[in-house]
């Protein structure tokens, strides 16, 4: 699967980051559960963010029913997939739990004046990449490793031979399907990519190979940013309204973090590590 890729979740319970090699398998040898209810069936594996998916939308779950919003008889399931009463008890479950306030024009002045490459439009990039992608059991550290490697022999390389020693390992080592055509991905704009992905891409002004790897929810990507085009920076009044949105979105993911934290403490949970989920949720 290829950067550029967007992803949407409808329901904020089962939206979890998906940030910098999260996708770590787990085998779940033992059954993980939440207050003595299983994230899933005897043997199956899932990944760590797959697991934390399961028991935080569980903790919810069990937190709705407790606050009357869902009735006592509804039934969990091993597979991650909640009930539909379950997915609109916890929707009110939040609305309830959580305190999002708008967000004053004094703050959303002040965002939009740091973040000015955030509302600039037409801007885009030329880009190729070499996708190592991180699956089920893949050897995290060989795979950093490979990448590192590859980086560093396609920078030396880079413009000092008649051979593109970059489309050459993208054809070979690229798990993306842009691999056989030298890991060409075409013009993009940030509307293109996955979020994590064109961060990396618009933050800088550079041109030519990056000089780190650059992570997302698909793996090790090494990039190389062949053209730029300048966008046109929008003034606040015009984008005032994804400003305001920008902030709340913010507010109600540190919320929802401090939430399920609590939640957590309070809870018997078994096989897995929350406190190393630094931000659960995204949206």
């Amino acid at each position: 699967m290829c950067p550029p890729v967007k992803t949407s979740h409808a329901n904020p319970a089962q939206a979890f980051e998906e940030s910098d090699m999260t996708h770590a398998t787990l085998e779940t040898k033992p059954v993980a559960s939440v207050n003595g209810v299983a994230l899933h069936a005897q043997g199956a594996t899932l990944t760590v963010d797959e697991l934390r998916q399961r028991a935080y939308s569980e903790l919810l779950r069990q937190t709705a029913i407790q606050k009357g919003l869902l009735a006592t008889n509804d039934i969990p399931g091993t597979d991650g997939v909640a009930s539909e009463a379950a997915s609109a008890a916890i929707e009110a479950l939040l609305e309830q739990a959580l305190v999002v306030p708008e967000p004053s024009e004094a703050a959303c002045r002040r965002h939009h004046a740091a973040n000015q490459a955030s509302y600039t439009t037409g801007e885009r990039v030329h880009v190729r990449h070499i996708l190592f992608a991180v699956t089920p059991g893949v050897d995290l550290n060989a795979l950093r490793k490979q990448a590192e490697a590859t980086l560093l022999n396609v920078r030396c390389h880079d413009g000092k031979s008649g051979e593109d020693a970059f489309a050459k390992a993208a054809g070979t080592l690229s798990n993306c399907p842009s691999g056989a055509e030298g890991g060409q991905l075409g013009w993009l704009t940030p509307a293109d990519c996955a979020p994590e992905f064109a961060r990396e891409l618009f933050a800088h002004a550079e041109v030519g190979v990056l000089p780190r790897l650059v992570h997302s929810r698909f793996g090790l990507h090494v990039v190389e940013v062949l053209a730029r085009e300048a966008g046109v920076a929008q003034p606040f009044e015009s984008v005032h309204g994804a400003v305001t949105m920008t902030l709340k979105q913010q507010t109600f993911v540190t919320a929802l973090r401090q939430y399920l934290s609590l939640l957590a403490a309070d809870a018997h949970i078994e096989y897995i590590d929350l406190d190393s989920a630094e931000t659960p949720l995204v949206q």
